[in-house]
Order: structure tokens, then sequence, then C-alpha cells
């Protein structure tokens, strides 16, 4: 820290993204990236005269990528805000949404980003625990203290909530703004977006990193109220008002747009999730229900640590995290059936 620091940055723990290496070739299961390439037709905007106009400044409203997201959810565009990835787009909810006299709540265990947001604007907040079995009890979340942020599916456990229980918890906090992270929802049921035209406190944020092949072009969207969504254009153009490029406005639209090849490669994934469970759990893991592109297991008996290294030594990439109560559980990607097979050789061999 250099002594112009200010206090805020002093006490804060900034977020640790996923392993990104550039000393040799891995398998990546560590980042939940998606295993296939971008739809054909957003290479076809890549590769276009469209690169010419990145000389010009992109559009500030993000029209055409609204236009697409409405098209393919029914909403109208003042329901949707488009971000710099939907990190930015929670950024900006903490700074919109959460009342220094409140308390920011979020569980224990889910996305890393919610307590640094929390400290980076000063808010207090609290960590509730997920159960013993890692699910998200909603009685805990119905105290109406202040903004709400739940991870659905939950990361990095991949559970998830139904929309029933996600209305309890929209109706028992009629003050505050439910943020709910659907980052992972595509490759689940657990959307809560039927739901939106009936609650106004309601803030539905996803991402094309995930589903859409696109986590390197960092787009995010969140659904919502048209006044919440009013707010969150304020907030950004108080902020970075060109805060998606050209390119990353069209390429987005054109991915959304492909429903075939999105249905396609999101069915995919589920079927690779699904034998990648069945291949741990005979090798005698533990491994969760997940709903999301990933799997969280552990080996009794194995330190979750040790094994994460033994698979890098091996060039395969998973998540490893320190909290005492996951520490020996691994959250691997769900990749190509090649990839999958690859870690479940090298896990055979490592854990004779």
């Amino acid at each position: 820290m250099s002594i112009f620091s200010t206090e805020t940055l002093k006490n804060m723990d900034a977020y640790v993204p996923g392993e990104q290496p550039q000393d040799k070739s891995y398998i990546k299961l560590n980042t939940n990236e998606f295993p296939f390439p971008p739809s054909e037709k957003v290479k076809a905007v890549v590769n276009s005269e469209k690169a010419e106009d990145l000389r010009l400044y992109s559009d500030p409203t993000c029209r055409i990528l609204k236009e697409a997201i409405t098209e393919v959810y029914d909403f109208k565009t003042e329901n949707v805000f488009c971000g710099n990835g939907s990190d930015e787009v929670l950024a900006l909810s903490f700074l919109a949404f959460c009342k220094k006299e409140d308390t920011v709540v979020f569980p224990d265990i889910s996305y890393g980003f919610y307590p640094v947001f929390a400290s980076f604007f000063g808010l207090k907040y609290n960590e509730i625990p997920l159960k013993e079995d890692f699910s998200i009890d909603t009685g805990d979340y119905l105290s109406d203290c202040g903004t709400v942020y739940i991870a659905n599916p939950n990361a990095p456990t991949g559970l998830t909530l139904s929309e029933q229980e996600i209305e309890k918890i929209l109706i028992a906090n009629p003050n505050h703004v439910v943020v709910i992270d659907e980052a992972y929802c595509d490759f689940s049921d657990c959307s809560s977006m039927g739901l939106i035209g009936k609650y106004k406190n309601l803030l539905i944020v996803r991402t094309f990193s995930k589903s859409y092949a696109l986590a390197g072009a960092r787009i995010g969207f969140a659904l919502g109220d048209r006044e919440l969504i009013a707010d969150l254009e304020k907030a950004k153009f108080s902020f970075n008002p060109y805060n998606l490029n050209r390119l990353s406005i069209e390429i987005g639209a054109a991915a959304i747009k492909d429903r075939e090849y999105f249905e396609k490669t999101v069915s995919l994934i589920k079927e690779n999730r699904k034998k990648l469970t069945d291949d741990l759990r005979q090798l005698g893991f533990t491994v969760l229900n997940s709903g999301a592109n990933f799997v969280f297991a552990k080996k009794d008996g194995v330190d979750g640590e040790q094994l994460y290294l033994k698979l890098k030594e091996n060039g395969i990439l998973v998540r490893h995290f320190s909290k005492e109560r996951i520490k020996d559980y691994l959250r691997i990607t769900v990749g190509t059936k090649e990839q999958n097979a690859a870690l479940i050789d090298t896990l055979g061999r490592n854990l004779k």
C-alpha cells in the first residue's frame, strides 16, 4: 500500500479471480467458462467491417443489445440495463440500492464479490450461514433489514431456490431491493423472471459469460421494474456512460438471437454435467446436485488443496477455496466430454 491509500482500500480484501495461467496449456475447469466457441453469428460480427467503427464511441444506451434481449425475454427496453459484465451491474446495484443505514445481506458461502462490493462502498453487511446441506434457508431473509443478494443457482455450491422461495423473500422485503444473481440460471429451471411484473423490488442480474461463451467480451445485463433500471442508468451515466464497447454490443445481440445454437450447447453442458456427476460419484466423491455449469465435489479423507495441486501438476485446473467449511471441496467446471474424461482418468490414477 502507498502512503496515499485511503482507509477503505487498506481495509479491503480484494476479489481473487480464478487462475488464468500463461505459462503452459491446461485443461481449464476452474473459472466456469463455456467449453464451446461462440455462435458463428458472433464470429461474423467480429470479422466484419464493424471493427472499423471502433474509432467511434459506442452507443451509451446499448439500444441494439437491449432490443435483442427484449425479443428473447419479452420485456420492454425500459426493463433492461446493460453493463460491462454482470460484475459491473452488481457493483452499480450496490451503489444505487444499498443504503448506509441498512445492512446488506447474502449467504456466507456464495459469490466472493458480494462482501468485496459491500466493503468497497463502505456498507455494513451480514453473511448468513448456509444450512448444513449447503442450501439457503429462506427464513433467514425475511427481516426487511436491507438489500438482499442471492445467487441462484448459488456459487460455488450450484444449489437452487424455487420461484416460490424467491417470492417469499420478495414479499418479506417490501422496502428493499432483492437482487437475484442468475449468472448460471440457463443451466437450470430456476429463473425468477416471471415475478418481475409482480414485484417492483426484484432485480435479476444475468451474464453472457457462461451460456453464451462470451466471458472475454464482458457483457452483463439486469431485468427489473423500470424505476430500478432508471436508477442503474443514472449510476452508469454518472460513472462510465460508454461502458460497453461497440463490438460487445453487436456480438451480444448476435449471440442472444441465435437460439438454436444456444439451446444446443446448453443442452450439451447439461448432458456432460450429468455424466461428470455420475463418474465422480463412481469414484467415491460427494457431489452436490448442481443447476449450474459446474459441480461442487469432495472425497472423504482427501485434502481438497492437495488434490487441486495434484490435478494442476497433471495439467488440469479446478477451483479450490480456502474457507474452512468448504476447504475440501473442489468446484469443477463442466467441460467437453473429452475434458471431463481426462479429469476422471487423472483422478482415478491419483486416488489409488
